[in-house]
């Protein structure tokens, strides 16, 4: 997939567009993905993502975000897009007006626009769905798409997370929830006790539940030699050893050796439970051994 900063960058030729800021590409994001998809091989014309990094409202409204922009790269990529235009979003995109923004997706000599319904763009919000017919004749408004009751949205799966309710997260973003970050060096106090932990740094801003669950973690040890592990992963402050701050620490099973400087994958299965304060680090190991038999069991069964 090819991917562009500007859209005066791509090759002046035939495009249909979807326009978003695809944070977690979930389940409401892969429906626009799909109309794109079958709008592109109608006019035999590449297809288009217009994207926004960082997504609007973590400018806007002080959001944390699902998907960081390799994140989201990769998961268009999987489903099929063949090109991404992910233009900065500033204070100084924000304000420009609705004109400005049209003149960008001329750019794109658009045969068709797919966006949601409750589209807006430009200073103040002031451009909608009906501005975008001065740009093409074929506009695609496709109304929230709802699951059991629930509107798929990033915003209900933020609220999601926050509780630390990972399978209500998977559900709207029809996959398990995950998140990428390299291995860095923390204070190997796990390794002392006996569960050597991970110590996972992720963007600042990234969504990440609080507690204790159940996980795999994957990563690429070598061109094509992608290895997993089953585990558990605890995301909070470490109030026991009077933590400052947020980590995210992930125990593997059956696992030896090194990967300070890798990346993992780790996706979210199911939660174990709360972060808890102990009375002292044999308590704090004891309950790790529990932790760590509820996550077998949750797995069981997962590859």
């Amino acid at each position: 997939m090819k991917t562009y900063v500007s859209p005066t960058q791509r090759p002046d030729t035939e495009t249909v567009v979807a326009i978003g800021s695809f944070d977690g590409v979930h389940l409401g994001h892969q429906a626009l993905l799909a109309q794109l998809k079958a709008k592109g091989r109608e006019h035999r014309v590449p297809t288009v993502v217009y994207t926004f990094d960082p997504p609007t409202r973590v400018l806007t409204q002080g959001v944390e975000f699902l998907s960081t922009l390799p994140e989201k790269l990769e998961l268009l990529a999987r489903y099929g897009i063949d090109e991404t235009v992910a233009v900065p979003f500033t204070p100084e995109f924000a304000a420009r007006p609705k004109e400005a923004f049209l003149d960008d997706l001329r750019a794109l000599r658009p045969r068709a626009v797919v966006v949601g319904e409750d589209f807006h763009f430009g200073r103040g919000r002031a451009g909608g769905v009906a501005d975008l017919r001065e740009v093409t004749r074929e506009v695609v408004a496709l109304p929230m798409h709802q699951l059991g009751g629930d509107d798929i949205k990033s915003t209900r799966i933020r609220e999601y997370l926050k509780v630390g309710d990972v399978e209500g997260a998977a559900r709207l973003l029809g996959r398990h929830y995950d998140a990428q970050g390299v291995v860095v060096q923390g204070d190997r106090l796990g390794r002392t006790i006996g569960w050597p932990t991970a110590n996972i740094r992720v963007p600042e801003g990234k969504a990440l539940p609080l507690g204790v669950f159940a996980v795999v973690a994957l990563t690429e040890r070598g061109p094509g030699h992608q290895q997993r592990w089953h585990g558990m992963a605890n995301v909070g402050s470490r109030p026991t050893v009077n933590g400052i701050g947020r980590r995210f620490e992930v125990h593997l099973f059956d696992f030896e050796g090194d990967l300070y400087g890798e990346e993992l994958d780790v996706k979210f299965f199911a939660k174990l439970r709360g972060e808890q304060k102990f009375g002292s680090l044999d308590e704090l190991k004891a309950q790790l051994a529990r932790d760590a038999e509820a996550a077998r069991a949750a797995l069981e069964g997962v590859r």
